[in-house]
């Protein structure tokens, strides 16, 4: 290893990872013969990953000599991690998998070092998610999982630096790194990063990846995203960015909403990315939308693992539990929260092209009536999905600003996304897929417009092969990511090899998790300012390379669907919403009309 911390450290490490077993080490420790347990020699008995713990990354701010993460003597600090609603031992959900936090105190052994342990991982899954960070530089490196048919699969695990890698992917990003002289005011950073499984085999057990070199692999925790079965996507939306808000004091929130699939019961999702605090809601409902804020009957209380609210930390996620509720297809909810403490920032749908609420003072949530909504707000913050019970599988649409629904008509849910998702309820050839609609404006395939942390006036999201974990492959029953994305890259300056090297590697790490992939042609927009002769010819040599590649499994020609024949580098003037750029409803109308279904 690059740097073990201390003698009784590499003594410790060398027995759990040299030719003796965890069952043999367990067999000496009780005071048995190594013999008493049978372990072929260079086996590696699976042991839980707590015991496995070789190294001390978090120490109090008071005493931060009793860790060192990164050999050097820096560390994770205690404070900040409480601070951010990360406390030892507890149960909090990042994309879509629940993690449990070492139980571990300050200064005490809270994570491992990847050498090629066997951890004891049992269960099925859709991925293996790991806590980690690298010390020393990204760390990478090759590990296996084992089935309890005898079968195993290899991944490849890559973690980011703690104090140098993307701030757009990180679960946390912590103020402080502790160190011996004194405490640093400097980003510390923790990841959740995923890897595929061979999906319906039961995982026995999982081997870490093999000491990366100059740098370490550092694993907190992991565990296996378990299959969201009974449960169809019907609506849900990407934060495009963390803004000031408010401030928002015992307000609640009142979000309309519009479902694609219907199903007798209903769950949310909120969630808190980009954050550095937890947010704590109070209370929650859902409703069928009557006019305005107004429900049209009694709106049906939600509950949190059984409790009436839940606090969602810093990066992390809550999912209500299942209360039965007819949920209509094709029409608006409305989704209440309280907000009971203060909230001035807050992670953001920017353009919701639809109208919410927030009330007077007080927890409204259990009222039908619209009278304490006093203002209206054109965002969706902290709600991140809905889903209905049903057995379909969704189709996720990962996109910007046409797909976002940007110079559609406001509150008629004329967005592409939409009428595809009505053209799947009223036919029975193909399943009648939810329908996800990940567009953000201004959103592009391989830059970040948000840096990912911290309050910002830029919503135009992390690019999409970052954002592509949580915002695709951990959608609610994901089965197609349809990828309509580029031209706010050759807008600004992107060659057509950057684009399709991320669109490249966006259809890989889908295909890698069982998706069917399809893509897009981008659309012209000549007469916009930035849609010069230069980024048209870049913009015709991404939709060449979609159209020709095979790197995906199916095309949407949306070039074809969206141009004037006798202009093709400009939209045809009845699609045209009048900004060169984007379509109005009429243009939108035609793309959900355009796709074959039979391609999903």
């Amino acid at each position: 290893m690059a740097h073990p911390s201390s003698h009784r450290q590499r003594e410790e490490s060398f027995v759990r990872r040299g030719l003796w077993g965890g069952a043999t080490v367990l067999a000496l420790v009780a005071g048995l013969a190594p013999g008493a347990v049978a372990v072929a020699e260079g086996q590696r008995a699976p042991a839980p990953l707590e015991r496995l713990f070789d190294s001390r990354a978090i120490s109090d701010d008071a005493a931060p000599g009793e860790a060192d993460f990164d050999g050097s003597g820096a560390s994770l600090s205690a404070q900040d991690l409480a601070a951010a609603g990360w406390t030892p031992g507890r149960s909090l959900s990042v994309d879509a998998t629940r993690l449990r936090l070492p139980r571990t105190g300050p200064g005490e052994r809270d994570n491992v070092r990847a050498d090629g342990q066997s951890v004891r991982v049992r269960g099925r899954g859709e991925a293996l998610s790991f806590l980690v960070a690298g010390t020393g530089g990204d760390a990478s490196g090759a590990g296996r999982v084992r089935y309890r048919d005898g079968s195993s699969s290899s991944y490849r695990l890559t973690a980011p630096d703690w104090r140098s890698g993307p701030l757009a992917t990180k679960a946390v990003a912590l103020p402080h790194v502790n160190t011996a002289d004194g405490q640093l005011t400097e980003k510390a950073r923790l990841y959740v990063v995923s890897v595929p499984l061979v999906r319906g085999r039961e995982v026995a057990s999982v081997e870490l990846p093999r000491d990366p070199g100059a740098a370490d692999l550092h694993v907190f925790a992991m565990s296996l995203r378990e299959p969201a079965r009974g449960w169809t996507g019907s609506w849900s939306a990407s934060a495009s960015g963390f803004t000031a808000v408010g401030p928002w004091t015992d307000r609640t929130l009142r979000l309309v909403v519009h479902t694609s699939a219907g199903g007798p019961r209903v769950r949310i999702q909120l969630a808190n990315p980009f954050a550095s605090v937890p947010v704590r809601i109070g209370a929650a409902s859902v409703a069928v939308q009557g006019a305005g804020a107004g429900a049209r009957s009694e709106p049906v209380a939600l509950t949190f693992r059984g409790e009436r609210g839940a606090e969602i930390p810093a990066g992390a996620q809550v999912f209500s539990d299942p209360v039965d509720f007819a949920v209509p297809a094709d029409t608006n909810l409305l989704v209440s929260f309280h907000l009971p403490g203060t909230v001035r920032a807050a992670p953001v749908h920017s353009q919701a092209i639809q109208k919410s609420y927030v009330s007077e003072g007080g927890d409204h949530t259990g009222s039908p009536d619209a009278g304490a909504y006093t203002s209206a707000i054109s965002t969706w913050p902290f709600l991140a999905g809905v889903d209905v019970g049903g057995q379909e599988q969704s189709v996720v649409l990962l996109g910007d600003s046409i797909t976002d629904g940007v110079k559609s008509t406001p509150d008629a849910n004329r967005r592409w996304p939409n009428v595809l998702a009505r053209r799947l309820l009223d036919q029975d050839e193909v399943p009648a897929y939810g329908v996800l609609n990940h567009g953000i404006s201004a959103n592009r395939v391989v830059t970040d417009r948000y840096p990912g942390d911290g309050v910002s006036t830029d919503t135009g999201g992390v690019s999409a092969l970052h954002r592509l974990e949580r915002d695709v492959l951990a959608q609610t029953r994901a089965r197609t990511v349809v990828v309509f994305e580029g031209v706010n890259d050759v807008r600004w300056g992107a060659k057509a090899a950057q684009v399709t090297a991320g669109l490249r590697e966006i259809a890989a790490r889908a295909e890698e998790r069982g998706l069917r992939t399809v893509a897009a042609t981008i659309a012209p927009c000549e007469g916009e300012a930035l849609c010069t002769a230069a980024a048209d010819a870049e913009r015709q040599a991404v939709n060449e390379w979609i159209r020709t590649s095979g790197v995906y499994d199916a095309v949407l020609d949306f070039d074809a669907v969206l141009r004037d024949p006798e202009h093709p580098a400009r939209l045809l003037p009845a699609y045209d919403s009048g900004d060169h750029l984007h379509p109005g409803d009429a243009g939108l109308a035609a793309l959900g009309e355009s796709i074959d279904l039979g391609l999903l």
